[in-house]
């Protein structure tokens, strides 16, 4: 049964976000854990031809792209209630929040983490615009309230809390007192706390990233 559900990925990688995923959905995986190199490897490449983790493959079916992987996966098991049902009012917001993640906040820390600024006036031409309407926007998205789509946990949530957790870890995501409380309370799912265990058992202490402040 694990088979049919293969998971590659590092611990030190997006490849964490998945595993919580997987957690989440509760279902067997199969997971490989590739080193460094190794998924640049000729057998890796002709899974995902980006040489990039996490990807998973579900009964022959290939994805990759950590969005997609959890809209896949919340898809594939609807009984998990990871997504708003196809025809309810929230399934519009709920794709806005998780490609939110994928585009503008994405690329606004990568932007910000390689010391690229672009000028006002050019703005324009970036899918996020700037950083600080970015992060203005999701702050206002989250006041008031639990969860980003709803009133309960969504794939949406997990994606965008690992985002959070991961860049006001280490400093490109700066801290906002809304920001740090909706990111304690994802951390705190079960599945969360599972999935960081495991990764964290499969890095060797010396290389484990530092506990947040």
């Amino acid at each position: 049964m694990s088979d049919d559900l293969v998971f590659y990925t590092n611990p030190m990688s997006r490849g964490r976000i998945i595993r919580w995923m997987l957690e989440e959905v509760g279902r067997p995986y199969r997971a490989e854990v590739l080193a460094w190199g190794a998924h640049k490897s000729p057998e890796f490449l002709a899974i995902n031809p980006m040489g990039k983790v996490p990807t998973i493959v579900h009964g022959g079916t290939v994805v990759t792209e950590c969005a997609a992987i959890c809209a896949y996966l919340a898809d594939v098991f609807p009984e998990k209630g990871l997504a708003p049902p196809h025809g309810s009012r929230l399934r519009g917001p709920y794709y806005r929040w998780l490609f939110f993640g994928a585009g503008p906040i994405e690329q606004a820390v990568g932007a910000k983490s390689m010391g690229w600024e672009a000028p006002a006036d050019r703005e324009m031409m970036l899918g996020f615009g700037n950083i600080d309407t970015v992060f203005d926007t999701l702050e206002k998205a989250l006041k008031g309230r639990d969860y980003l789509v709803g009133d309960s946990f969504t794939a949406a949530d997990l994606y965008i809390a690992s985002h959070l957790g991961w860049g006001m870890q280490f400093g490109t995501i700066d801290k906002r007192p809304v920001f740090e409380t909706y990111v304690q309370r994802m951390d705190s799912r079960p599945a969360a706390v599972r999935a960081a265990e495991i990764d964290d058992a499969l890095i060797p202490a010396d290389q484990r990233p530092p506990v947040p402040a």
